[in-house]
């Protein structure tokens, strides 16, 4: 049985920015291979877990997805022994001033982000938040040694330690979307013991924060019926807009707009009520901004739905969850893949299930 704290602050203190997967992909491929029957990790990096169903050949399959990269930053020249550094993913620049960091070089090296004193930088930059093109990394040594041990295109990820907060809520780095690999991480932990008819593809993608290519290229070749990706969404806190975002520990949200298949979402929904697990509803219009929009458009086309976990100030060194949120979603996940009939595929419609 995976406990979720420890494992969650493993993954997060662990690297892997987008499209340099391997440190976290390897800690949950260790943990996935006692709780799966097959695994292997695609061209591009993504890991593939096969829970077997108990039905006869050739069974459906339902692929999950959770993205495991992260964001950070990449070395794009050094200046007299600081580095100069572009984002890997959306990044806010306003929180990066102070920020510790650890520069993937020929070692890693602790370093911190800083920005030059205001009367030092060019008008257009002096008032209000500094642009990330005028902040710098500093990791303590002379020019020469910094030529020696860091270069062009070197990785940089933030180095914040995990903190446990009251109210059992958890504060970090790469909780996006490392919450979510929890989540599936737990889903398979409670498949052990459930009779599932269906085949589980469990798949932590890579690449989500810049391509999406993970997931479009895991679900044209595993070719599932139904997919999921679980994501995280914006946390509800002070001067967030009420209709945009939701609290934290009062449940998760199911998404819904054209890029979550309808009959899908309405058998979440059910299962949802039926355990009296608590969610909202997200409404997503357009694009969900998760791999479901990669997974709704592979091959000829897959039911797809988004289950997302409120989480605070994304895309910063310091976002925070609720645990029990997390395991909410585990629950939801796991009781969803349990129910799958045989025949659900026959009576999935575009409006309800029939």
């Amino acid at each position: 049985m995976t406990e979720l704290l420890p494992f969650l602050k493993s993954l997060i203190s662990t690297s892997g920015l987008s499209g340099h997967e391997a440190p976290v992909r390897e800690l949950i491929e260790s943990t996935w291979q006692p709780l799966t029957d097959e695994m292997s990790v695609s061209r591009l990096g993504s890991l593939h877990g096969l829970k077997k169903g108990s039905s006869a050949d050739p069974r459906p399959t339902i692929l999950i997805a959770a993205h495991m990269d992260a964001i950070g930053l990449m070395v794009t020249s050094i200046q007299d022994g600081f580095l100069r550094v572009t984002e890997i993913g959306g990044l806010d620049a306003r929180v990066l001033p102070g920020q510790l960091v650890t520069v993937h070089g020929r070692r890693d090296l602790p370093g911190v982000i800083v920005q030059p004193p205001a009367h030092l930088l060019p008008p257009g930059a002096k008032d209000g938040p500094v642009p990330l093109n005028h902040l710098l990394v500093d990791v303590g040594l002379r020019p020469r040694q910094v030529n020696q041990q860091v270069r062009n295109g070197d990785l940089i990820s933030f180095s914040q330690e995990p903190v446990q907060m009251q109210g059992e809520t958890l504060a970090g780095r790469s909780l996006d979307n490392r919450a979510s690999v929890a989540a599936l991480t737990l889903c398979l932990d409670e498949l052990q013991t459930r009779d599932h008819a269906w085949d589980v593809w469990a798949v932590a993608t890579s690449q989500e924060e810049v391509t999406m290519g993970g997931a479009r290229t895991s679900a044209f070749h595993l070719r599932p019926e139904l997919a999921v990706a679980v994501d995280v969404t914006w946390g509800k806190s002070p001067s967030t807009p009420d209709h945009k975002t939701f609290p934290l520990g009062r449940g998760l949200t199911l998404g819904w707009g054209p890029n979550i298949h309808p009959g899908l979402h309405a058998s979440f929904k059910k299962v949802a009520d039926q355990f009296e697990i608590p969610y909202a509803t997200e409404v997503m219009p357009r694009h969900s901004g998760t791999d479901a929009f990669a997974l709704q458009v592979a091959a000829h086309g897959v039911p797809t739905m988004v289950v997302s976990i409120p989480l605070r100030y994304m895309h910063t060194p310091v976002e925070m969850v609720a645990l029990k949120d997390i395991r909410r979603t585990a629950h939801l996940l796991s009781e969803f893949i349990s129910q799958l009939d045989i025949d659900y595929m026959d009576k999935l419609t575009l409006d309800e299930l029939s």
